[in-house]
């Protein structure tokens, strides 16, 4: 005969081996994923299987990057990551300047700025596959718009709280990770990462998570678990996606063509181009001295 309280006992015991049969758990209180968004140590093996890789594309470099869960985004600010666009690689031109005259085609200058300001150009807009008139003024400039591929307030959220002040500046203004792209396209984006949001021109989104990942690598940057599914998702498509550069390379010496500018010039990290290295011509010269693009 059962003593009372037993037939309880029985049934939790039922249950807890029916749950432990099936596979599942327990709903989970909000309370006990509190800390669940805090920075936890890398996993040792991400959900996703991510397939074997040439050494130096970047499926590859993904998985050498840790994952570990988003941490808060308390103490965010953009100037966390200096004021505006600077002028980190004192080549005389702010970084938006510099990404524009790097990406854009055609590009007309601002008279007196020593091929500075850009002021028209045609961009072929990665993002949407489309062609973008671009032409300085208020109304237009804001149709194309310079995006952090690693949107600044993920990088914070992934690493960045760490850093030092001058480390925040050359990571918002670093080439690797700046487009010219559609300006709708970047607020559409926000601070999304590759888990919420993609480029809608299929064709990029190889580029554009390789991207991602040389810049998340270059600057130690962690990856959340979906973000490094959503990576790994992309580029199965494209297992030899090669990480990229952050500039061109110079034109050769002796090709009798040089720079096209000096915007170019300083956009492939050349400037200033003195007489006998790659990419240099006597049209960049100003005065005469031997050194263009000063």
């Amino acid at each position: 005969m059962r003593r009372p309280g037993e037939r309880g006992l029985l049934v939790a015991a039922v249950a807890a081996m029916a749950l432990f049969a099936t596979g599942c758990t327990p709903e989970v209180t909000a309370e006990s994923t509190a800390e669940s968004t805090a920075p936890t140590s890398p996993t040792a093996a991400p959900t996703t299987v991510v397939p074997a890789a040439e050494p130096g594309s970047a499926l590859a470099a993904l998985a050498t990057l840790p994952v570990r869960g988003r941490a808060p985004q308390t103490g965010y600010d953009r100037d966390q990551f200096g004021a505006g666009w600077v002028d980190t690689d004192r080549n005389g031109c702010d970084t938006r300047n510099d990404v524009l005259a790097r990406d854009l085609v055609d590009e007309q200058f601002s008279p007196g700025t020593r091929d500075c300001v850009v002021v028209t150009g045609t961009l072929a807009d990665p993002y949407s596959g489309t062609t973008i008139v671009f032409t300085r003024g208020q109304g237009t400039s804001e149709l194309v718009q310079i995006d952090h591929v690693v949107a600044l307030s993920n990088s914070w959220q992934t690493g960045a709280q760490g850093w030092d002040a001058d480390t925040r500046a050359r990571f918002a203004n670093d080439p690797l990770n700046l487009l010219a792209v559609d300006g709708s396209l970047n607020q559409q984006k926000g601070a999304g990462d590759t888990a919420t949001w993609l480029p809608p021109h299929r064709a990029f989104r190889c580029d554009y998570v390789a991207r991602q990942v040389a810049v998340k690598s270059a600057y130690g940057l962690w990856t959340t678990q979906a973000e490094h599914d959503a990576m790994a998702t992309v580029l199965a498509t494209c297992p030899d996606q090669p990480l990229p550069g952050d500039r061109p390379e110079p034109t050769p010496a002796g090709s009798g063509t040089g720079f096209a500018s000096c915007a170019e010039a300083r956009a492939a990290g050349a400037a200033p181009v003195r007489v006998g290295d790659p990419g240099y011509r006597e049209g960049l010269d100003g005065d005469g001295d031997g050194v263009a693009c000063e």
